[in-house]
C-alpha cells in the first residue's frame, strides 16, 4: 500500500514525464492576445501565452514553469515556447509576435541557437524583424554587459527585445537604462484604477517621460475599463494591452471592435483624478533665525544687555548645556525691569527668575502643515514669546508665531487653489491644467461657470453654516449631472464652481443641475422666507431691501479648437458669460467663442 509520500512522488513524477513529452512532442498550446495602438486601435502585435493541455494538471503556465524549474528545465520549456509560438502564429497577422524569454534563453538565441531560430521563423514565413522576445524576470538578470551583446547580435538580425514588467521587477529601471530596448511593458499595476488613482497617473507620467528620454515605446498591459484606456492614452503611452482591448485567443485578430476603434479615435480628454496637493512650503526649519542664548543663571543685567544689542530679538531663549529650557519674552522682561528698584533688586539674580519654563519647542524637520494645530492650541503665548526650534532636542535657534501664522496661512491659500476644503474640489490650478489640455488638445469643450443668485442676504440671514450647506448642495447638483469620464468640476472659491464638460448634452446637463439646485435649495429656507417668495436684508450700500430667493444660474462658452488662445481667456469669457445670466435674473446663458458682453445678440438664452 502506498503511503501519501509516495503517492505524491509518483504523481511528481507523472507530472514531470507530462512534461518532457509536451516539450518533445510539440504539444505546447498557444494562445494570442493583440497588442493595440492607443491613438487609433490598430492592432500591431500579438503576445502568445502557453497552455497545457485543457483539464490536465499541466494546463496553467505557472504550473508549467514551476515544474519546470524543479526540473531544471526552465530554458529548455521557454526555447519550446518560442518555437511553439511561431508555428502557430499566422504570419498574414498584421504586426509582430512577443513571446516571453528569460535572460539566459535570450543569450542562447543570440549564440548557439540562433541558426535554428532564423530556420524556424524561414520555415514558418516569418521574418526576424517580426520577432519581439520580452525579457522577463529582471531581478535574475547578472551578467548584463554579456545580455547586452546579445541583444546587440539579435538586433543585428533584425530581433527586437521589450523589457516586460516594468516597475515590477527590483533592477527594471537600471536594466531600462543599460539595455535601452526599444520597447518597454508598464507592469499591470500602474493600468489597474489608474482613472481613480493619482499616484499611478504620476507613476506613468514618469514612465512616459522616461521613455521619451531613453527613444522608447511604452506598452501598458491589463488594460480591463474604458477610463482605464483614456487616461493612459493622454498620458501618451503608446500601445496597450488586456482584456478589454482582447483576450487571450487560439487565433490572432487582425483588428479590434469597431465601437473599440471609435473609442480611442476620439479626441476627448480623459478626466484625471485629483492630485492630492503636496505641500512645498517644507518644515520648521525654514522659519528658524540664529539668535544669541543665556544660561539660566545668566545675571539679569546681562540679558538686559543682549536685549540691547539686538533689538530686532522678540524672545531670548535660556538654555542648559545646549538643551533649551526656557525662554525670556523681551516686552515683558523689559517692562519689569524699568519698574522703580527692579535693576538695584534684580539686575545680579538669574534670568531663570524671568523665563518661561515650558516654551514651545519643535524639531527644524517638523512639517509645516502640521504647526496647523497649534495654532488652534489653547497655550497663545507663542504668538508673541515665538518659539525655540531644536534638532534632536539641542537648540538651533528661534522662531516668531508671526512667521508662523504668515507661512500657514500661505500653505492654506496655496492648497485651497489645488482643493476646495469645504467641497474637496479641484481648485483653480487644476482647473487651469485641465482647461490647458483640453486647448491643447484642440477638442470641442464648454466652459461653464456656475454661480448662486443672491447668496450674501441667505448668508447674512441664516449663517455661515447653512450658507457652507447651500454651496455644498450646488457642488452635489453639479457633480450628479456632470459625467466623471468627459466633464471636469471644480471648485474656484465661495460660491463659484467651473465645469469644463466635454459632454455633447452639456446644455441639457446644465439645465437640469439649475433645475435640480433651484428645487433643492427650497429646503434651505425657514416658512417665512418660502411663503413671501423673497429674504429681506441689506444691499451693498446698507440699505435695507427684499432679495428673491437663492437660486443657481450658469454662463458658458463654447471652446473649439483654436477659439480662444490662452487659459486666461477661456476664464474671462465664461466669467463674462455668468454675469450675462445674473443680469438676466439667473437660468443659462450660452456664449459662444468671440462674443462680448455687448454682443448679446448672437448669444443664445436659456430661461
Amino acid at each position: 500500500m502506498h503511503t501519501l509520500t509516495d503517492q505524491s512522488i509518483s504523481s511528481d513524477n507523472h507530472t514531470r514525464t507530462a512534461l518532457r513529452a509536451l516539450m518533445e512532442g510539440r504539444a505546447l498550446g498557444m494562445v494570442f492576445q493583440p497588442i493595440v495602438r492607443l491613438e487609433d486601435g490598430a492592432v500591431l502585435a500579438h503576445e502568445a501565452l502557453v497552455r497545457g493541455p485543457e483539464g490536465s494538471a499541466l494546463h496553467l503556465p505557472a504550473v508549467l514553469f514551476a515544474t519546470a524549474r524543479a526540473m531544471e528545465l526552465e530554458s529548455e520549456l521557454e526555447i519550446a515556447c518560442v518555437e511553439a509560438a511561431v508555428r502557430q502564429f499566422n504570419p498574414a497577422t498584421p504586426g509582430q509576435l512577443y513571446v516571453n524569454c528569460s535572460a539566459g534563453t535570450i543569450r542562447h538565441l543570440a549564440s548557439e541557437g540562433c541558426v535554428q531560430l532564423l530556420s524556424l521563423l524561414a520555415q514558418h514565413g516569418l521574418s526576424p524583424s517580426r520577432l519581439v522576445l520580452e525579457l522577463t524576470e529582471h531581478e535574475r538578470v547578472t551578467e548584463v554587459d554579456v545580455l547586452r551583446m546579445s541583444l546587440a547580435r539579435l538586433a543585428a538580425l533584425g530581433i527586437s527585445v521589450a523589457l516586460d514588467d516594468f516597475g515590477d521587477g527590483r533592477s527594471s529601471l537600471r536594466l531600462w537604462a543599460e539595455l535601452a530596448p526599444p520597447r518597454v511593458k508598464l507592469d499591470r499595476y500602474f493600468t489597474h484604477s489608474i482613472h481613480t488613482d493619482s499616484r499611478r497617473v504620476e507613476a506613468v507620467r514618469a514612465a512616459v517621460q522616461l521613455a521619451r528620454s531613453f527613444g522608447a515605446e511604452l506598452v501598458a498591459e491589463g488594460i480591463e475599463e474604458e477610463a482605464e484606456l483614456a487616461v493612459l492614452r493622454d498620458l501618451g503611452v503608446h500601445m496597450g494591452q488586456g482584456w478589454l482591448l482582447g483576450r487571450p485567443r487560439g487565433q490572432t485578430v487582425h483588428r479590434v471592435p469597431e465601437a473599440l476603434a471609435a473609442l480611442m479615435q476620439t479626441r476627448q480628454i480623459a478626466v484625471l483624478p485629483d492630485t492630492p496637493h503636496r505641500d512645498a512650503a517644507g518644515t520648521v526649519s525654514r522659519l528658524a533665525m540664529s539668535a544669541p542664548a543665556v544660561e539660566p543663571d545668566t545675571a539679569n543685567l546681562a540679558v538686559v544687555q543682549v536685549f540691547n544689542e539686538h533689538p530686532q530679538l522678540l524672545a531670548l531663549p535660556v538654555l542648559d548645556q545646549g538643551i533649551p529650557v526656557g525662554l525670556i519674552n523681551r516686552r515683558s522682561f523689559m517692562d519689569l525691569y524699568t519698574q522703580p528698584y527692579h535693576k538695584e533688586v534684580y539686575g545680579k539674580k538669574p534670568c531663570a527668575l524671568f523665563m518661561n519654563p515650558n516654551p514651545l519647542r519643535v524639531e527644524r524637520s517638523t512639517p509645516l502643515e502640521s504647526m496647523s494645530t497649534v495654532l488652534a492650541g489653547e497655550d497663545q503665548r507663542y504668538l508673541y514669546d515665538g518659539f525655540v526650534v531644536t534638532e534632536h532636542g539641542r537648540y538651533v535657534g528661534v522662531a516668531t508665531g508671526e512667521s508662523l501664522v504668515r507661512a500657514v496661512t500661505e500653505m492654506r491659500i496655496e492648497a485651497a487653489r489645488h482643493a476646495n476644503p469645504l467641497t474637496f474640489l479641484p481648485g483653480n490650478i487644476p482647473i487651469t491644467e485641465h482647461l490647458r489640455r483640453l486647448m491643447a488638445g484642440k477638442v470641442h469643450y464648454a466652459a461653464s461657470y456656475f454661480d448662486l443668485n443672491n447668496f450674501k442676504p441667505f448668508n447674512d440671514l441664516y449663517g455661515y453654516y447653512r450658507g457652507d450647506e447651500m454651496i455644498k448642495l450646488a457642488a452635489r447638483s453639479i457633480q450628479r449631472e456632470a459625467d466623471p469620464l468627459r466633464d471636469f468640476v471644480g471648485h474656484v472659491g465661495g460660491d463659484d464652481f467651473i465645469v469644463l464638460f466635454q459632454s455633447e448634452d452639456w446644455q441639457a446637463r446644465c439645465e437640469r443641475i439649475i433645475r435640480s439646485f433651484n428645487a433643492e435649495a427650497r429646503g434651505l429656507f425657514n416658512a417665512e422666507e418660502l411663503a413671501s417668495g423673497c429674504m429681506e436684508g441689506e444691499d451693498r450700500r446698507g440699505n435695507r431691501t427684499r432679495f428673491p430667493l437663492t437660486t443657481l444660474c450658469a454662463g458658458v462658452v463654447l471652446g473649439q479648437g483654436a477659439g480662444f488662445r490662452t487659459a486666461e481667456e477661456v476664464a474671462s469669457a465664461a466669467a463674462d458669460a455668468k454675469r450675462q445670466a445674473k443680469a438676466a435674473g439667473g437660468g443659462l446663458h450660452v456664449q459662444a467663442a468671440g462674443d462680448s458682453a455687448n454682443d448679446a445678440g448672437r448669444a443664445a438664452a436659456v430661461a
